[in-house]
């Protein structure tokens, strides 16, 4: 950069280039009409497109121009120049500072920051907002750059700016000065201010903390360069600021009105890191209370966004708690903060946007304040007025937005977990409406129709567009809400629990009022009545909860808690005999009745054999009609007999010595409604496996009797897996498929010309496809798999390893399973095959396109498909007679057989060494697993990866080499070469649109292709946590922990799960070519998982051995190249910093054992060998910070990555715009929380599609 147009150079610091302008000489002076004729262009509505790119390509050329710092002072100076072209100035400046800084010598450094000080000088309120903030910025890149090192006056020069009288345009420049760089020293990800963060860092502390608090903080300080001007800091001077705006009419004076927003502002973004003693000390809670009184909307928010920032701070001494704190809880604060929250109150029918935007961050604001109270209740002062501020913060949960109320809501479950807070007198008189409220708040809203005139409904839908989101936040609210009545229960039972249940009593009286009478034929899954019944069971369950946490614990007053407990299950007792004897037809409401009385009977009242029996009575004379005509009816009816036999297994494995006493009887029942002719197979096997599980868990039989029992229900399954007819029909694909009755439906297909058939829904079948239906239906009720799925998922749910229940399973399996697996794998095998069009023989060519199509599951999403659920429930039973419920009952079939296997091998698989101790299973296991596994659909695929993560969680460590590796090895192949397919197709699909293209199908299918991706990258991940161990080293439950070591065959002495998988080179390689293609699939979630997965990796390959170096060049190419494609790319721009820690990881770990790293860097186009060498040679310095290194990184790639988020710029919005922009807070309420892991024994997966969000009518 030359300092003069002449060519010559500046010297000396006070030798400004603004002096020199008379030097200009034609070949300069030439420049700026070009300038302006590009400017021009660029901007006219009317160039065309050829033009404006030359015009935009010379304006970007002129940027590299040594000269173009002083053009760009000299236009940017030049008041008379239009606004646009004056912004283009500061842009020819700002590229020098970024780009070309570290070329200058300190005479050009100097120069080039007094024109920035002079245009910095001579802002005046008549420049557009626009380029006083862009000349900040500019102030800001230097200081980054030379601040605290070889520029040390500039604080001192922004006190002189901070204090020319007049008007306060100067003012809002130091304003906007301190917030960016207060944003980008601790939050930015600026490579040059990320590594001088340490430098940077501590001068802001210098010069926004108060000298007498850096005095008394670090009093032993020793300061070489003082970068700070005068005694007072920053943060007094803000506050004076502040104090002085607030003394006007805002209103009248919206230059003041500004300054005091921006001052809030430079609040915001130094609270989260200055002294306290410094906030305290220069007043700024005092400041900022008096800003939240202000009448100005602007102001009042951005105070409680200051306030947020600093009650985000996790922790406080007892000393700045009372200081920084309590002033919030005293009586004349609370009383504002009450009038601020009345006020921000809207109309759901006509929002106003500043308001709500305002009641939402306030929201917020008092719930971290709320949090305090738990974490110092020992030390806040008499004076603070408590009752009161507990009293906003009900008023706030009782906000008709959920939004607003959820914050608070999250509180409440922080107060009431002490007890001392619950059981204070202060909180007394808010738990019965917090009770109400709660209650009242679980409703399923999801559930309800959108045009409901809820007020919270209505401002739902406004807060939260998606459903799948609105699903999420609504489960959160759920959580929060239960939470809260459980922990009132635990703290107020016998009141509490009264409370409810006549309240529940009272409402069940008038169930429908102002609602329908019940109707068949105009039934809904859910109308009002439905919904209701649900919240109010949820509550009781909710109490039942609490109620059984307090009687776990219970006992510190024996008689009387004791006492207590009696008076309360006697009157739990009556409620639910009460509630049995009630009558309702609504199927759904019937059996929300059986799972609160199964509830009850299993928990607080499971030593009451009567009520066990009254429950158990109930169940089975349960006995509802399905109506077939009335499809929505039947599927309620449906559901209702599902849940009373998962409620007669609970009881059976809950109580089965109680049960036992009556098994006569039991039996007998069984057998009467079995033979009553009712029964489908499917609830047949339901009622047998339920006195199977009496026998099988109860403790009081005799050994030699119970072994008699259980074989006495599994012999006839085995004599059917032992049929040489069955045998001899699976020994073969076409032979299966006469089997199932699969063969007649390809002749069927051929004869009818179905690939010609446009719309199947609308093409009836005839008698011989509906025989061909039925045919299909009855052969699967034949085949043994449903029995055996029963039955052994009777032996094996919910029973610990090495329990005696578990050594009666193994013992009654042991000799079965030989009989079953051959059968069973072939079973499975045929069932993929089924889905491989090669495998048709009898479809011509021409109709093998129809193989996908027949076998594509139809399924409801959330968010995706059209209308709800149950409009997707009619459409399927109102198919079942035509060409697609022809394919459904096709596609039903393979299914059942396919999910069957998968659910009887997990079963198998809990059985320990009596399953996988078959030297022979491996390989024909992978072989029926994965053969034909690339045809299944991406749905399907889902359910295949569950099941082999299940088997090989549950396999013996001592067996694992022998029985894993083939399977992983083959599983990682399949699913790189299937998902990577899917990516492309699907990429290839988003770049070459069609109109006649279904964009519902298309999002499905692509949202399906994410949750596969997902589940298997979360699988690699959990097989290669550090943090794993071996199954049993975890909890050695039956052994002495004082007194444990482990012998040479434990658990314990064998690698980890990750340590295996990395040390087997046939699972390590498909694995790693798998994660290396997942980092360019366009999902942000997975490549995030894949990104942390590598970086945990990478170090176990650094070492010098051999053996290690293929690994780690694949890493440090294809891995590497990845990373570097993505960073290029803006879908993955909030990826950034993750491929950035990579790509610095692999520098790091590899770069000092191979050279490729280095090659593949320096391979890049624009990339130069000294910037390579000098990032590498910055990253491989030990003790460097992560952050640094990864800025280092996106410094280096600078060029090639995708736009940053940070980088787009400042954009004012609309409060309209900003209201529905979420905050950290709210984001969270958007994910689905993940469920706690169950106790011991894990429950079956569910394989019937996917996470019920999948499912098709039969």
């Amino acid at each position: 950069m030359n300092g003069s147009s002449n060519g010559q150079r500046t010297t000396g610091t006070d030798a400004t280039p603004a002096a020199n302008n008379q030097h200009v000489n034609g070949g300069s002076t030439d420049l700026l009409p070009q300038i302006h004729e590009a400017l021009k262009l660029v901007h006219g509505p009317y160039s065309s497109n050829e033009s404006r790119q030359q015009a935009g390509l010379f304006l970007e050329n002129l940027k590299t121009n040594d000269e173009a710092p002083y053009h760009g002072f000299k236009l940017a100076s030049d008041k008379s120049q239009e606004p646009v072209v004056r912004h283009y100035a500061l842009s020819l400046l700002e590229y020098a500072i970024r780009h070309k800084w570290a070329e200058y010598s300190e005479d050009q450094a100097n120069a080039l920051r007094l024109w920035v000080l002079e245009l910095s000088q001579n802002l005046s309120s008549e420049d557009p907002l626009y380029l006083r903030n862009k000349t900040a910025q500019l102030w800001v890149e230097i200081a980054k750059r030379s601040w605290a090192a070889t520029w040390l006056d500039m604080d001192q020069l922004l006190v002189q700016l901070w204090s020319i009288p007049g008007q306060v345009v100067h003012k809002e420049f130091v304003l906007f000065v301190l917030e960016m760089l207060s944003d980008e020293v601790f939050n930015g990800e600026d490579t040059v201010a990320i590594m001088r963060e340490g430098v940077l860092s501590k001068a802001c502390v210098e010069i926004f903390t108060p000298a007498v608090v850096l005095t008394e903080a670090f009093p032993n300080r020793q300061v070489e360069n003082t970068v700070r001007c005068g005694e007072e800091g920053w943060l007094v001077r803000l506050g004076e600021l502040l104090n002085d705006c607030l003394n006007v009419d805002l209103y009248n004076n919206p230059q003041y009105q500004t300054c005091a927003v921006k001052a809030l502002a430079v609040y915001k973004s130094a609270m989260p890191w200055a002294i306290p003693r410094a906030i305290n000390t220069a007043r700024c809670v005092e400041h900022m209370c008096k800003s939240l009184a202000a009448s100005s909307v602007v102001v009042q928010l951005a105070s409680v966004e200051a306030l947020h920032a600093l009650y985000c701070r996790m922790h406080f001494t007892d000393e700045e708690f009372l200081a920084l704190v309590c002033p919030m809880y005293k009586r004349e604060t609370v009383a504002l903060l009450r009038k601020l929250y009345e006020w921000s109150i809207v109309d759901p029918n006509a929002i106003d946007d500043e308001k709500y935007l305002f009641a939402k961050k306030f929201s917020e604001m008092i719930s971290n304040l709320g949090g305090f109270i738990e974490q110092k209740i020992s030390a806040i002062p008499e004076d603070c007025d408590l009752p009161n501020l507990l009293s906003l913060f009900l008023s706030i949960t009782q906000s008709q937005s959920f939004v607003v109320s959820i914050p608070l809501l999250v509180t409440w479950t922080r107060l009431l977990r002490s007890d001392t807070i619950g059981g204070s007198p202060t909180i007394t008189p808010l738990i019965a409406p917090l009770l109400e409220l709660c209650s009242s708040r679980l409703i399923r809203y999801d559930n309800m129709p959108e045009d409901t005139n809820d007020p919270s409904l209505i401002l739902l839908l406004e807060d939260i567009d998606t459903l799948p989101e609105r699903h999420a936040f609504l489960g959160n609210y759920r959580r929060y809400s239960t939470t809260i009545i459980e922990l009132i229960v635990r703290q107020k039972q016998f009141e509490a629990i009264y409370h409810i249940l006549s309240q529940i009593d009272q409402s069940m009286q008038h169930l429908y009022d102002g609602q329908p009478p019940f109707s068949i034929e105009k039934y809904s899954k859910t109308s009002m009545p439905v919904l209701r019944v649900d919240a109010h069971f949820t509550v009781v369950e909710a109490a039942l909860k609490g109620y059984m946490k307090w009687r776990s614990i219970h006992g510190s007053k024996l008689q009387e808690d004791d006492q207590q407990r009696v008076n309360i299950e006697n009157n739990l007792e009556t409620w639910c005999e009460r509630l049995l004897d009630l009558n309702f037809d609504d199927p759904l409401i019937r059996k929300r009745v059986l799972q609160l009385a199964g509830a009850f009977s299993t928990t607080a009242l499971d030593k009451n054999v009567g009520f066990m029996l009254k429950v158990l009575e109930h169940i089975l004379m349960t006995q509802p009609v399905e109506k077939p005509e009335y499809s929505t009816y039947s599927e309620a009816v449906k559901e209702l007999q599902a849940d009373g036999a998962y409620e007669l297994q609970r009881l059976a494995t809950k109580m089965p010595d109680n049960l036992l006493d009556v098994y006569d009887q039991l039996e007998a029942k069984v057998e009467e409604i079995i033979d009553s002719g009712r029964l489908e197979s499917k609830r047949k096997v339901t009622y047998q496996t339920f006195l199977f599980a009496i026998i099988h868990r109860a403790t009081n039989i005799d050994p030699v009797a119970r072994l008699e029992k259980l074989r006495a229900f599994i012999n006839p399954i085995q004599q059917v897996w032992q049929n040489p007819q069955m045998g001899n029909s699976i020994s073969s694909f076409g032979g299966f498929c006469n089997l199932l009755g699969l063969d007649k439906v390809q002749n069927y297909l051929v004869s009818h010309r179905a690939h010609e058939i446009r719309d199947w829904a609308h093409f009836g079948l005839d008698n011989d496809g509906q025989a061909i239906q039925a045919e299909l239906e009855e052969r699967l009720k034949a085949l043994p798999l449903r029995s055996t799925k029963g039955f052994l998922g009777c032996s094996t749910e919910k029973v610990e390893k090495y329990s005696p229940s578990h050594i009666i399973s193994r013992n009654l399996w042991r000799d079965t399973l030989p009989v079953i697996l051959p059968n069973l794998l072939k079973f499975l095998s045929h069932a993929h095959a089924f889905h491989n069009p090669e495998n048709w023989a009898g479809l011509p060519t021409e109709m093998r396109p129809l193989v996908s199509r027949i076998l594509t599951d139809r399924f409801w999403q959330a968010g995706i498909s059209e209308g709800t659920k149950e409009d997707f429930y009619a459409r399927v039973t109102g198919t079942k007679t035509t060409m697609e419920g022809f394919a459904s009952s096709i596609r039903g079939s393979i299914r059942t057989v396919r999910e069957s296997c998968y659910s009887i091998l997990w079963c198998m698989s809990r059985l320990d060494v009596d399953f996988y101790g078959f030297e022979e299973l491996p390989g024909p296991l992978a072989h029926a697993l994965f053969s034909d596994a690339h045809c299944l659909s991406t749905h399907q695929l889902i359910a295949l990866l569950n099941i082999v993560r299940l088997l090989v969680d549950d396999c013996p460590v001592k067996v694992r080499s022998h029985f894993v590796t083939p399977i992983l090895a083959t599983c990682f192949t399949q699913m790189d070469g299937k998902i990577s397919a899917e990516w492309e197709g699907a990429t290839e699909r988003q770049q070459i649109q069609t109109e006649s293209g279904n964009l519902a199908d298309e999002m499905k299918g692509e949202s399906i292709l994410r949750q596969l991706t997902h589940a298997a990258v979360m699988m690699i991940g959990g097989f290669l946590d550090p943090a794993r161990l071996n199954p049993q080293t975890a909890a050695p439950t039956h052994k002495v922990i004082s007194t444990y070591a482990p012998d040479e065959d434990s658990a314990s002495a064998y690698p980890s799960m990750r340590k295996f998988c990395l040390a087997s080179p046939k699972i390590l390689e498909p694995l790693l070519m798998f994660l290396a293609h997942a980092i360019r699939m366009r999902d942000s979630r997975c490549c995030s998982v894949v990104l942390r997965v590598y970086r945990s990796i990478v170090p176990e390959f650094a070492g010098p051995d051999e053996s290690l170096h293929s690994v780690r060049e694949f890493v440090s190419t294809q891995v590497l190249q990845a990373c570097i494609t993505s960073l290029n790319e803006a879908y993955f721009v909030d990826l950034q910093k993750d491929l950035a820690q990579l790509i610095a990881s692999i520098i790091t770990y590899y770069s000092p054992v191979t050279n490729t790293p280095r090659q593949v860097l320096l391979s890049l186009p624009g990339i130069q060998e000294k910037a390579v060498d000098k990032c590498i040679a910055y990253i491989v310095v030990p003790g460097i910070i992560l952050r640094q290194q990864r800025a280092l990184v996106l410094d280096l790639l600078q060029d090639l990555k995708g736009i940053s988020i940070s980088e787009q710029g400042r954009i004012s919005k609309s409060a309209s715009t900003a209201r529905k922009e979420r905050s950290k807070m709210q984001q969270e309420f958007l994910k689905e929380q993940p469920k706690p892991e169950t106790q011991g024994r894990r429950v079956s997966p569910s394989l019937d599609g996917v996470a019920g969000m999948f499912e098709e009518g039969q």
